[in-house]
């Protein structure tokens, strides 16, 4: 039988794309369909049977002391992470970006310096932290006291314990941004520059902003996703250095998601939190989509 050109078309694109949205079918969306139905029951890790709950996974998500301390950490986090991250990301590419054209042996020591936080094992670092936070042997306090300050504790106060998790969030995401926004800044033509200073935006801020910052739109959509996504599921610090202490005061979604369905093995109540989270993410993202993307200008 003699296939038609239509036809040939048809069944080489069914050949390259076929194994990509099996694997998308199979990996990401039968997953995604199963949690979403799990949330709705009492299942448990090893149970023969379940029975169907509604919404009583949610209600107690939202309604209970520590789902809501979950959820509010979490937000509270994101919201600390994503303009400090993103804002010394940029900060910091535009310095080496200048530095790189009159010292670039010392622009890529110190792009190697800050994109080290990034490759190293977040887990690693994490201890490292635990030393330098120490109460009483760690550098951080060493320094407060030899300035006269008193000494914090880091990760075991309640009202501190947060933000120095999300400034370890921040201290790990500059690398990757600076790397983004350089390859950003390496695309934008020298011509605008030079245009921009004959129409009178001679200094460097005006530069900034009518030349730098709209041109980098796009990176920076990319960058606010990325932290964005990265933020919502911060989980290693977590786990490593306070295990969602103390009383729950650095809890997040995806610690608790962890602790409900591989502690407790409570997977219809750890699959309702997966849910949650995957509509703030969701959100989050189209948020900034319909807010960022009308500002940009793509080249």
């Amino acid at each position: 039988m003699r296939l038609s050109p239509d036809q040939r078309s048809a069944l080489t694109s069914l050949w390259l794309a076929g194994p990509a949205t099996l694997a998308m079918v199979v990996f990401i969306f039968l997953p995604v369909a199963i949690v979403a139905v799990l949330s709705f029951t009492d299942y448990q890790f090893g149970a023969s049977s379940f029975n169907w709950s509604g919404l009583d996974n949610y209600i107690k998500l939202f309604t209970s002391s520590i789902g809501q301390r979950a959820i509010t950490n979490t937000l509270l986090y994101v919201a600390i992470v994503i303009p400090f991250s993103v804002g010394f990301g940029l900060f910091v590419a535009i310095g080496l970006h200048q530095m790189s054209t009159w010292a670039p042996r010392l622009s890529n020591v110190m792009k190697t310096v800050y994109f080290l936080p990034v490759a190293a094992t977040l887990v690693a670092m994490s201890v490292a932290w635990q030393m330098v936070l120490h109460p009483s042997l760690g550098i951080v306090n060493q320094s407060l006291a030899a300035l006269g300050a008193a000494p914090q504790n880091w990760l075991s106060d309640r009202g501190l314990v947060l933000y120095t998790l999300a400034m370890i969030g921040i201290w790990q995401s500059i690398g990757y941004n600076m790397v983004l926004f350089l390859a950003g800044l390496a695309a934008i033509p020298s011509d605008l520059y030079d245009a921009a200073e004959v129409d009178g935006a001679g200094s460097g801020w005006s530069r900034f902003w009518t030349v730098t910052w709209p041109m980098l739109g796009p990176t920076t959509l990319f960058v606010m996703v990325v932290t964005a996504t990265n933020a919502f599921r911060v989980f290693e610090t977590v786990a490593t250095m306070t295990k969602g202490g103390p009383a729950f005061a650095s809890d997040t979604l995806v610690y608790a998601l962890y602790r409900e369905g591989f502690v407790y093995f409570k997977a219809g109540y750890a699959s309702a939190i997966t849910m949650v989270f995957f509509v703030f993410l969701l959100v989050l993202t189209l948020l900034q989509f319909r807010v960022v993307e009308k500002k940009v200008h793509y080249r």
